[in-house]
């Protein structure tokens, strides 16, 4: 499979709103106050060789090549299998896992120099939406690779729990206190609109990713139009990645 298959087909999947859902009930019940931030994702050794590889992937991409270079940086001689079973994957997992971590500590930063722009919990999805989108800017020259290797059937299903868990965090940092069935839909949507836009992104050679941010805000506000309907949501699923995608191939990209 190519790579731009495999993004699209990554899209695609991300794009089905039961699903998400579901995976959102499996991992997180209904309150995210009772579940704390994930802790020991990965092991010593593992930390101690993605940390290192981590710095590589500018140059090399989420790539075997990366994690060899950061295996020696550690002071390794070289990689187990059994140490990084998963290969190239875990090198993206810890990239969604440490941005999404540091989410927490940005809000609070970005609560208190932005309290005017960001007061309601929708200004707050934007602006934290977009801080973790902007996390993917040094690597965003290799993120179609990034999303090619998620794409891979043993990978996807921590792929997209690594997505649920992102739209949760960033609700829950934005203040979302619902205790209803939009608890669902919310997150959802969130993860829908990210995708979309994650995707968009690796072709946007615009100033400071301009024509991204207009994306996101045309989506965030397309979805305020649409109600928490779960059938409208699907409904809006289905635009939402079409206009993604043929944005892309407007740009000249195979997909």
């Amino acid at each position: 499979m190519s790579s731009r298959a495999a993004v699209a087909r990554l899209a695609s999947s991300a794009a089905h709103p039961a699903q998400i859902a579901k995976t959102c009930a499996r991992h997180r019940p209904f309150h995210s106050y009772d579940h704390p931030p994930t802790q020991g994702a990965f092991g010593a050794v593992e930390n101690s060789i993605l940390a290192a590889a981590y710095r590589h992937i500018p140059e090399h991409g989420f790539s075997q090549r990366a994690l060899g270079l950061g295996a020696r940086d550690a002071g390794l001689l070289d990689i187990s299998p059994s140490v990084l079973p998963d290969g190239a994957f875990s090198l993206v997992l810890y990239h969604l896992v440490l941005q999404r971590q540091a989410l927490a500590a940005q809000a609070q930063r970005l609560f208190e120099t932005q309290r005017s722009a960001a007061s309601g919990a929708g200004a707050k999805v934007a602006a934290l939406t977009w801080a973790r989108l902007m996390a993917n800017k040094d690597v965003i020259h290799r993120w179609q690779e990034a999303l090619a290797i998620m794409a891979q059937p043993s990978c996807a299903p921590a792929a997209l729990k690594e997505l649920a868990l992102l739209s949760d965090e960033i609700w829950f940092l934005s203040g979302d206190k619902s205790v209803d069935p939009s608890w669902y839909s919310k997150r959802a949507s969130l993860s829908m609109i990210y995708s979309a836009t994650e995707l968009f992104m690796t072709n946007d050679k615009s100033p400071s990713f301009s024509e991204t941010r207009q994306f996101l805000d045309r989506r965030l506000d397309e979805i305020k139009t649409v109600g928490g309907a779960m059938g409208a949501l699907g409904q809006w699923a289905g635009f939402t990645l079409s206009a993604g995608v043929n944005v892309l191939r407007s740009k000249g990209v195979g997909i």
